[in-house]
């Protein structure tokens, strides 16, 4: 796969991943898992809204852990796409933080790793399968659905974002990774328009820290489980959140053009946006707006434009067709939400029925 495809795929597996998050903006993807809580601990009472309060206010903390994630959102397989990361299946990853912002990400896949490094204003996305390096501004920006994979940072924002309009409660305690936690459960409140029944977080007892995130649709089985296997919390090297692209390999600019490294040291290319051209930057659709609020959130943005030369993937066949005050286009559904691609090139999704997707489009 070129380069310039696979940066297509990074914009189109946004779009597509955005119902993944309850509708806010990401991106995510390990076989159902297996339950790993043990005997219920014992641990001092808390309401639902001191915990809200406490995993809202808590300082991120250093950490390494192996995540598991299970994806059953029901997500259709897009031509010209790999399938890994977006269709239902399970994965692992391994998570590093250093408490201050910066984080790695390592991600297998079938023949390498890809691997993202936030390191202070600069996001690393290297994929050594064709050795190909990006680099993006950190704050956010999401480079790929892969790095909706630290379960901490999706629950946080998660439980920020939907506290307001959302029921809360304290469902006991549980076990996860070998740490006490307690289990917050937040439904939405009546009049949410939301296909999601609820969503449960095993919060750390000791550093309010999101162990695990859990979200449940109309059936009874999870549409979408990521938590740690196994956590350890304490200082990592700091050699983990830097980057320096390998010699040989090709650096990718988010906002430029690419060059072709021969050795250390990064030279930004020329910008040729739109063109097609092999070795330019295809046109950046524009930043996705969010439309509402809470679980009835609705992001809408653009699908990038396949190149003229037939590349990047086609979603011409995707879905059914469908039609409303904001034009016309194509309706995907699934286990967590909807997807309208638009014949104009727009795309709403969001953790809600078709009917809100199209409201949002005709603003």
């Amino acid at each position: 796969m070129t380069s310039a495809s696979r940066l297509r795929r990074g914009g189109i597996a946004v779009v597509l991943a955005a119902v993944l998050a309850v509708a806010l903006i990401v991106s995510l993807s390990v076989g159902l898992l297996t339950t790993r809580a043990s005997a219920a601990p014992e641990l001092p009472p808390v309401t639902p809204e001191q915990l809200v309060a406490s995993v809202v206010a808590a300082e991120p903390v250093a950490l390494a852990g192996t995540v598991a994630v299970d994806n059953r959102l029901g997500l259709p397989a897009v031509p010209g796409l790999p399938s890994d990361g977006l269709t239902d299946g399970t994965s692992t990853a391994r998570v590093w933080s250093d408490g201050k912002g910066d984080g790695r990400l390592a991600v297998p896949s079938d023949d390498g790793e890809r691997t993202y490094v936030r390191d202070g204003a600069t996001t690393w996305a290297y994929d050594s399968t064709d050795r190909t390096a990006t680099r993006f501004p950190s704050r956010g920006h999401a480079p790929d659905a892969d790095a909706a994979k630290d379960p901490a940072e999706v629950a946080r924002t998660v439980v920020a974002r939907l506290s307001a309009t959302s029921v809360l409660r304290v469902d006991g305690t549980t076990e996860v990774a070998g740490r006490p936690a307690y289990t917050l459960v937040l439904a939405p409140k009546p009049g949410e328009r939301t296909v999601l029944r609820e969503v449960r977080a095993a919060v750390d007892a000791q550093t309010r820290t999101p162990l695990e995130l859990t979200v449940l649709g109309a059936g009874t089985d999870p549409v979408l489980r990521i938590g740690f296997d196994d956590v350890t919390f304490g200082p990592q090297d700091p050699a983990l959140f830097t980057f320096t692209p390998p010699p040989g390999a090709t650096v990718r600019d988010g906002t430029a053009g690419t060059v072709k490294q021969p050795g250390p040291g990064i030279r930004p290319g020329p910008a040729n946006p739109g063109t097609g051209s092999p070795g330019s930057t295809p046109a950046r659709a524009a930043a996705p707006t969010v439309v509402g609020e809470g679980w009835d959130t609705v992001v809408v943005g653009r699908v990038p434009q396949r190149s003229g030369d037939g590349q990047g993937p086609d979603l011409s066949a995707l879905g059914t067709p469908v039609s409303g005050p904001w034009g016309a286009g194509r309706e995907i559904t699934t286990n967590a939400g909807s997807v309208i691609l638009a014949d104009d090139g727009r795309v709403a999704a969001g953790a809600v029925g078709p009917d809100v997707l199209g409201e949002a489009l005709a603003r």
